[in-house]
């Protein structure tokens, strides 16, 4: 369900570079056919323009971005270009060298995308970093949290639709005490989370809702204020409704006093190619308004123009 809108006929590749470096030369770039170029290809054709891009010219085409354009619209346009492993490296490095508790980026890589685009997650910080995604986090992120993110972002989870139901309404009960007893950074509670398939997880928290009388995220909000609770939270919701998840996440980014620039410019830049269609129908259907309109009246210039094209703006 992405929004992404590609030409009908396959661009020359070619034409796509030639036309890129003219509009980075001369008086002035114009960034019109910049967003015309990249916010119209999806993510093989974009590796196939920084290739040749390269060749042709000898010099990375995010070089060339990064030269001529700044500020927000800079950073969606980088984050947009790069490959989608490339891309979750980035954000995650990003998170762990700055880690603080309310900061959800790695729990989304982690539980919003699947088992074989974590581990080229994982790959991609090997290349650019050199190091693990693992070290940098258990390095930089304490207590909880270090418990819960370690395994979490070194996951290699099932992703076939086996179900134990017996074991589903075992761990659902189990889940249910440890949270009745507060006792959230269990080591149980941690296993289950960073260990079951998806299916299996979904499964579970299926039960205990139909155990307990209610969602599991609702014994989770005992302390609002709880950022670990949070993040429990978070975790649960982008493995069981990832459209609501990060329709919140943009619903927050643009309500109130200025605009979360780089919450809106990751949730539109991870998952326009992925459901950004169903995060654009959850909007809608939670504040009555279209994304694209809300995003028009909260940015502005090239950043909103690069921002609607990939939200599938005519």
């Amino acid at each position: 369900m992405a929004t992404l809108k590609v030409p009908s006929n396959d661009p020359a590749l070619a034409d796509d570079c030639d036309n890129l470096r003219k509009a980075f030369q001369g008086w002035g770039t114009n960034e019109a056919l910049i967003i015309s170029i990249l916010g119209h290809r999806d993510a093989a054709q974009r590796r196939a323009i920084r290739k040749h891009y390269a060749d042709t010219y000898g010099e990375e085409l995010l070089r060339s971005i990064t030269d001529e354009i700044s500020g927000d619209f800079e950073r969606a346009v980088i984050l947009w270009t790069l490959d989608p492993a490339e891309r979750d490296a980035v954000l995650a490095n990003e998170t762990a060298k700055k880690w603080h508790p309310g900061n959800p980026v790695l729990v989304e890589i982690a539980c919003a995308r699947g088992s074989k685009q974590l581990f080229a997650a994982r790959q991609a910080y090997h290349d650019r970093f050199k190091r693990s995604l693992e070290e940098d986090v258990a390095a930089h992120v304490t207590g909880d949290f270090r418990k819960l993110l370690v395994p979490l972002v070194s996951s290699h989870r099932y992703e076939g639709p086996e179900v134990n139901t017996r074991l589903a309404h075992s761990e659902a009960k189990l889940l249910h005490e440890k949270i009745e007893h507060k006792a959230y950074g269990d080591d149980e509670v941690i296993r289950i989370l960073t260990t079951r398939s998806k299916a299996q997880l979904l499964a579970t928290f299926n039960n205990y809702n139909d155990t307990f009388g209610h969602p599991i995220t609702k014994d989770l909000k005992a302390d609002p204020k709880d950022e670990f609770l949070k993040t429990l939270r978070a975790v649960i919701r982008c493995f069981t409704c990832p459209d609501r998840y990060f329709e919140k996440v943009a619903r927050l980014a643009i309500a109130g006093n200025g605009t979360d620039e780089n919450s809106l410019t990751r949730v539109i830049t991870t998952r326009a190619e992925v459901d950004l269609k169903l995060i654009k129908e959850a909007y809608q259907k939670r504040n009555s308004v279209p994304l694209e309109k809300a995003v028009a009246g909260d940015t502005s210039g090239d950043y909103e123009s690069m921002l609607l094209a990939l939200l599938g703006k005519e």
